[in-house]
């Protein structure tokens, strides 16, 4: 599953919205209680992302050892979202005490995260930016997060590349992704698309879709080292998600720079 707020490509008009008018603010307003409304059309996304933070949070801690159990477990780390959406991800990290980074290549997703992220009381710095830009500027950051992002670009490689030289050495990566299988293509694509309608048809390309292994070996090659894999699983019954080891369809994995 992706947010759709990922969903866009690099604006045209490449402004950061400093002169915004009310009308404006209203529909960035309007936008942002759609895409966080877990009654919405986008509540699956949401409930997608509690599983794959209960994931992120717990593994953050471990590798910085800390306690993942207090409510400010991240203090004092800066963590990077390359993608970040409408903040899906950023926004329970800088709950739990994290200084959040998060980018993203579509300017109304930026506006709509900031908005939000002011109504959530939550001091979260968004850019409207790619994350070649900001490797550029030489940035380097304590954890780097790349979630349901690569499958959409087309230099794949180069994307694992940026995420590695962004962490700090010692660093923490973690990658999010969908598998190339025939389930995944069964389920993100024929379900989620077609079938339940969680996303717009078109979405997802199966073939830019990863295998784990492909996806370690492009991490290695950006000096990375995998610590730990997660499965994710959704149940059409319950119509929530679980981690899982079956790697087949969605999956997370965790690196070491």
């Amino acid at each position: 599953m992706l947010d759709k707020s990922k969903l866009s490509h690099i604006s045209k008009n490449n402004e950061k919205f400093s002169n915004v008018s009310a009308q404006e603010i209203e529909r960035f307003d309007s936008l942002a209680e759609s895409w966080w409304d877990p009654s919405g059309k986008y509540k699956t996304a949401l409930i997608f992302n509690q599983a794959r933070i209960s994931y992120f949070v717990p593994q953050i801690c471990k590798y910085f050892d800390r306690d993942p159990s207090t409510d400010d477990c991240l203090k004092g780390l800066t963590i990077l979202d390359v993608g970040s959406g409408g903040g899906l991800v950023c926004e329970p990290l800088a709950a739990s005490g994290a200084k959040v980074i998060g980018i993203d290549a579509s300017a109304m997703s930026i506006e709509v995260a900031k908005r939000h992220a002011l109504k959530s009381g939550l001091n979260i710095d968004y850019k409207h930016m790619l994350s070649s830009e900001l490797a550029a500027q030489n940035h380097k950051f304590d954890v780097v997060i790349n979630a349901e992002v690569v499958e959409h670009v087309p230099d794949q490689p180069a994307l694992i590349r940026e995420c590695g030289h962004l962490a700090k050495d010692k660093g923490l990566v973690i990658l999010a992704t969908l598998n190339r299988t025939i389930k995944s293509y069964i389920i993100a694509i024929v379900g989620a698309e077609y079938v339940m309608r969680y996303l717009p048809v078109g979405t997802h390309s199966w073939t830019k879709f990863i295998k784990p292994n492909e996806l370690n070996q492009m991490a290695s090659l950006a000096g990375l080292t995998k610590l730990s894999e997660s499965g994710m699983a959704y149940n059409p019954i319950t119509r929530h998600w679980r981690l899982t080891q079956n790697l087949s369809v969605n999956y997370i994995q965790c690196y070491k720079k």
